[in-house]
C-alpha cells in the first residue's frame, strides 16, 4: 500500500531545449535501486517513446526531439543491483515466517511437566554396593535383541 502521493516537476534536458512537466509519483517504503519509475502516464504526458533496444526515452521537445539514454553497462549494474535487493527482501520474508513457526512450535517453558514416571518393566539397581548412599540408575528388563 502506498504512503500517499506526491506531485512533482519534472524536466528533461536543458534550457536550449527542454520540456517540463508535473507528474504524480506514489511514495512507498520499498527499498529500491532508484529514486523513481517513469511508466505510461509519464510517457503519455510528455508524448515519450521509450526504445527498449537502445535504452533511450525520445521526446518531443521545443526546438528539437530530446533523447535521453544510458550504456548497456549501466544498464547491467542497475539490473544486478536490483536482484540483489529482491534477493535481500525475499530472505528477510522468509526468516520472519520461520520465526513465526519456530515460535509457534517452540514448547512453553512455563508449563508443568509433572513428576517423572518410571517405565513399566525397569528395575533400580544401586550403582556402588560399597558405599551408604543411596544412588540408584533405572534399567529397562524388556531390551530387543536389535
Amino acid at each position: 500500500m502506498p504512503l500517499g502521493q506526491i506531485d512533482l516537476p519534472i524536466t528533461f534536458r536543458d534550457s536550449s531545449n527542454y520540456r517540463m512537466e508535473t507528474l504524480t509519483f506514489e511514495v512507498d517504503r520499498f527499498p529500491r535501486t532508484f529514486h523513481a519509475i517513469l511508466g505510461c502516464p509519464c510517457y503519455m504526458k510528455f508524448m515519450a517513446f521509450p526504445n527498449y533496444t537502445y535504452l533511450n526515452l525520445k521526446i518531443p521537445g521545443p526546438g528539437e526531439v530530446i533523447t535521453i539514454g544510458t550504456s548497456f553497462q549501466r544498464a547491467y549494474e542497475c539490473e544486478v543491483e536490483c536482484c540483489g535487493h529482491a534477493a535481500a527482501i525475499i530472505a528477510s520474508e522468509e526468516l520472519i515466517a520461520i520465526k513465526r513457526e519456530v515460535t509457534e512450535e517452540a514448547p512453553d517453558t512455563k508449563r508443568s511437566t509433572g513428576s517423572f514416571k518410571p517405565v513399566e518393566g525397569s528395575k533400580e539397581v544401586l550403582i556402588d554396593l560399597r558405599t551408604t548412599e543411596d544412588k540408584t540408575v533405572r534399567i529397562g528388563t524388556t531390551l530387543s535383541f536389535e
